[in-house]
């Protein structure tokens, strides 16, 4: 593990493609708005789905710190 990186950011959010949450992240940096496009991203689609959920929260908390940060 990078020692920038912290345990929290090492955690899978998708246990079926073995995506981390720091992919995810950065595919939201990329531009992706839509868990569909976070799966692109990673090159993988989704299973199970139960990591869904999580995508979009992550979408979401990044939409309300891009708005805080526009004020």
């Amino acid at each position: 593990m990078d020692k920038s990186e912290t345990p929290e950011r090492a955690m899978y959010v998708c246990n079926c493609n073995g995506i981390r949450e720091r992919e995810v992240r950065a595919a939201i940096a990329a531009g992706a708005s839509r868990p569909a496009q976070i799966f692109k991203a990673c090159d993988s689609h989704a299973q199970c789905a139960r990591c869904v959920c999580d995508m979009r929260k992550m979408l979401d908390e990044e939409r309300e710190a891009l708005r805080f940060a526009a004020e």
